[in-house]
Formats: structure tokens, sequence, C-alpha cells
């Protein structure tokens, strides 16, 4: 079943065979879980779907035909249980295998999916629970998860209907995998009663690296779009396995770790891992043999710091970057130790792969790539004006319908319960993502930052993530941020907050050489007068680093 994305989408080739365009086709149903992975299951049962390891080394292997079964028992325990249609779920669930039937079984039944992260705290919960009216849990028993749950209940006053239970039991929680074992044979509802393209079937929270978490909904269309995601900038191998670096609790799960590289018949690689080390991911990644992978930025300036020498990665074929824009440096050090290029992607939680680049392109370091085809990409000066080549501006997307409608495919319905939110972001016919980048001649996008984090100093206008491209390179600098602060002769001035390389100390001394450096090699307008290192930059929950914080305005 490789050929099952065809199906829904289009490709335009030059007389080469080089594919110059492509779009997705809409149906009038779609449902990932019956049209996909239940499809597969029919035609190749004992295709491989997932390769599980768990942090002590236990390794299970998922078919589609399991993943399938799983599925359906998963549907029907959570009717019996009393899960609707319509329902909002939330998800905690690491990178516990169960996430994946889970997710299944709630898009058999027309249930909502929202997923969490197990880094929240019940402040950040209750806040969840009450804005999205949750009815359901299905959490991790690993950690403080489940406390800091009941503490979010008792803070709210009420307590979540279902609580269902994963590695591990809890008075008042109902154990999920016994649940699924005990299940009734599914069936499927009525035609009328399933979902439709246009339903809401997952909602994410943002990251809210500029303010309260939005809850972004997903309609029954969104997976389609994530075929472009798996195909064309992650290449995946349908007979081999990737790996995206991400826990469920993130959308970039979504995006690498279920539904394009699912559709492409592709399997997926889960290393339930609690604590990030470079080390070990770099083991998993030559012992199974991964052939493609993704990862945020940060995670490949820990692995290009270690001695990648040692590891067999003669497997890996294709790898991509995604998160937040990749510096040059980071870029050319993979390349160097691996001999691939990092393609880099953009989009938000409110879309999908919005600019990539593609297998079939030149990368260029530092640059994200060329617009999408299934997008209307175009970038908006200050005046609302449209940027050619050699122009910069707002990324902004010129959907064909109105906020919820499916032919938008891959981007989310809205802001729920918040017209006015979503109005001031999708208006004038179009989303604006609040992304700034510049074009070149050949049409590659140029990642500047966002609108709120340019910096005006002394008249200039700098972007923070060029001066963030110097530093990178100064060989005592593994991470970076630069923002601006008040300065009463120039308005602003640029700051750089740095974390050093192990074995660099704090010094003015050395603060003073990455200033001279940025010197030399950039406009001094740009170089940074204030530097402070620091132990830890601030992130959000997904990685991002919170330049918000830096600049003192969240706390």
């Amino acid at each position: 079943m490789e050929s099952l994305h065809l199906k829904y989408i289009e490709e335009e080739r030059d007389a080469t065979g080089r594919i110059i365009d492509f779009h997705v086709r809409l149906p009038e149903h779609f449902n990932f879980a019956t049209d996909c992975v239940d499809r597969i299951a029919a035609a190749e049962p004992e295709r491989r779907a997932m390769l599980w390891c768990g942090q002590d080394e236990t390794r299970r292997t998922f078919t589609f035909g399991e993943m399938s079964q799983l599925g359906r028992q998963a549907a029907s325990f959570f009717r019996s249980i009393g899960i609707c249609h319509g329902d909002r779920v939330l998800l905690i669930l690491k990178r516990h295998h169960q996430f994946w039937s889970a997710m299944l079984g709630l898009a058999h039944i027309g249930a909502v999916a929202v997923p969490a992260t197990c880094q929240l705290k019940a402040m950040d919960l209750a806040y969840r629970i009450d804005c999205a009216d949750i009815q359901a849990v299905i959490a991790t028993m690993e950690g403080e998860t489940a406390a800091e749950l009941e503490q979010a209940e008792h803070d709210l006053g009420y307590s979540i209907p279902i609580r269902l239970a994963v590695h591990g039991s809890r008075p008042g929680w109902t154990d999920y995998d016994t649940g699924l074992a005990g299940a009734a044979p599914w069936t499927a509802p009525a035609p009328a009663e399933q979902p439709a393209l246009h339903d809401e079937m997952v909602i994410y929270f943002t990251s809210g690296t500029t303010g309260l978490a939005k809850m972004v909904s997903l309609n029954y269309a969104y997976p389609l779009a994530h075929i472009a995601t798996a195909k064309y900038w992650q290449n995946v191998n349908p007979r081999g396995l990737h790996l995206t670096v991400s826990e469920s609790g993130w959308a970039k799960t979504l995006w690498g770790k279920l539904y394009g590289q699912w559709l492409l018949g592709g399997g997926i690689y889960v290393y339930d891992f609690d604590r990030f080390d470079p080390a070990a991911l770099l083991e998993h990644i030559a012992a199974d043999g991964i052939t493609t992978f993704c990862a945020a930025p940060t995670i490949y300036r820990f692995l290009i710091h270690e001695d990648l020498s040692k590891y067999d990665l003669s497997a890996l074929e294709h790898s991509t970057v995604a998160g937040e824009a990749v510096n040059p440096e980071v870029f050319n050090a993979w390349k160097r130790a691996t001999g691939l290029e990092m393609r880099e992607g953009f989009g938000q939680t409110e879309t999908t792969l919005t600019v990539a680049t593609f297998y079939w392109m030149e990368a260029r370091a530092g640059s994200m790539g060329r617009p999408n085809p299934i997008y209307d990409v175009v970038l908006l000066d200050e005046d609302g004006v449209e940027q050619g080549p050699g122009g910069s501006g707002e990324i902004c997307l010129c959907p064909p319908g109105l906020p919820g409608d499916p032919a938008n495919i891959g981007m989310f319905s809205g802001y729920a319960e918040d017209p006015e939110l979503t109005a001031s972001y999708w208006h004038d016919g179009y989303y604006h993502t609040n992304d700034l980048a510049a074009m070149d001649e050949d049409g590659y996008l140029w990642y500047e930052g966002r609108s709120d984090d340019m910096i005006k100093s002394s008249g200039y206008k700098i972007s923070p993530f060029e001066v963030e491209n110097v530093v990178m390179t100064h060989p005592a600098v593994l991470e970076c941020a630069v923002t601006g602060v008040p300065d009463e002769i120039r308005g602003q001035v640029v700051r750089a907050s740095i974390r050093l390389v192990p074995g660099y100390s704090p010094s003015a001394a050395l603060a003073r050489e990455i200033q001279n450096h940025v010197k030399s090699v950039s406009a001094p307008y740009k170089y940074p007068r204030v530097v402070d290192f620091v132990a830890e930059l601030p992130k959000t929950v997904s990685g991002k680093i919170r330049r918000a914080v830096l600049r003192g305005e969240q706390h």
C-alpha cells in the first residue's frame, strides 16, 4: 500500500521527470483511522507500522494489522465508557505507544484528541481543562503527571469525568490497556454519525511564546496535507524507518510520527525516553538503521558536539530540521560529519508544512526553501503590499475558503471558541503568521524572526536571527538568543544571551571576543552591545526559545 497516498495527491513533472508542482485532492470523506490505517491493514496486515523502544530498551514492533486492531479496540472501549462524538479528550502520554492506538480510537468515534506534554504543571493543566471543556483524560502514571492533574482538578473544583491510566495504576483511574483487552468488537457508526471533513479532530494548544496558549482546532482533512511533509520534504522511505524527535504533546508529532508517514505506508521509529541524551539518541539511530531523521535545531546543536565518527550512520539517507530557523554553522557542521544536508521546513501549529527545502531542491544553508505548492504563500510588507524577489515581509497564506472550510487543506479551522482571536490573524483574505522572511532572486525564503522580535536601533532594523547566525559561528557558543533592550540614545541595542559550550567559562574577555567576532564578519551596527552568559535559555515546552521572556515581557 505504498501507493495509497497517490489517491489524494496529484503531481506535475517536467520532461525529465522532476517534480515541479503538486496539489492535494480533497475527497468527500476522509477518516485517517479507516481510510489509511484500516485500508493498509486489510491489504498488508504484516507491514511494519512502528518500531517502539522503551527507556529500559524494551522493544516492540507493531504492524498495520495490529495498529488497526488496537485502534478499533480503543474505539469500542471509549464508546463503552461514555466517550462520545465531539467530546474532547486530553492525552498526556509522553512517547508511550498507547498514544497511537488512542488517536486512532478517538478518530473512529469522532471524539477530539487534545495532546499535551507531561511537562505541564497544575496551573497549565487547569487552564487547558477549563478552556477545552475536557471530558476524559488518558495519562501516563510515570512521574508527577497524575498528581499535577489531580491538583488541577482540585483548583478547578471539579473532576474530569473519565480518567484512564497508562504505565501504572492509581486510585480513581481505570487501566487503559485492560480496557482495550476487554473491549467488545467494534461496530462502526452509521454513515450519518461518522465525522465529516469539517469536524474538529484534534486541538493543540500553541506553545505560547508571546502569551497564553491558544486552542488550535484541526479538522479531518488536515492529515492529507502531511503527505507533502513526509514524501517531498522528509523524503520518507516506505521500506525504512523514520524518526522525528518529538514528545506526543507537541504538534510536531502529527508532522513526523503519524499522518504523512503512515499515508506513505512507512514505518515510524519511537524512542520513549524521558531525558534527552545526545549519545543515547545517536546509538539508537545507528543500531536500528534509521533512514530518515527530523529534529529541531536544538537537537542538532547537541548532536554536532558529539564525536559522530563513533556511530555508524550509514543507513541515514535524508535529514530535515524544523521548529526554529537553523543557523548555517549547524548546517555546515552536520554536513561535514554526515555528508547530509539538513533540509529546513517552516510551518506552525495552525498549518502544516508551509515553506520547505524539498528533496529535489538545492539546500541553501540558512534558508527555509520555497513555498509549499498546496498553499498560496505571499510576503506582505507593513502596508499590505505583496513583495517579490529581493523583498521582505510577513509570511501570509491566502486560503481558498473562510476559516473552517475543509478546502483549506492543512490549515486550522480557527482558534476554538474564540472567533475574535481568529479574525485578528485571519482577515482581508489572508492568514497572518506574524513571521517575517526575505525572498532571494530564486524564490528562496530566509527567516528574519517574529514581527515583534525585530530590533530597531539608531534607525536600523536588525533581524535577531541574522545576528544569531554570526554569534553561533564562534567556537565557544552552544546556543544563542538575540533580543533588543531599551537604550536612551539608540532606542534599542542588541543583546546576546549566550549558553557556552562545555569547557568555556564566562568572562568579560570572552564577551569582547564574541563582540569583535561579530563586528569582523557583519555590519558593525549589528554587534551585540550587551552580552549575557546564561546557564539555560528560557524555552517553551516544545523547545522554542522564548525571546519574550528575555525581553522581560513575560514571567
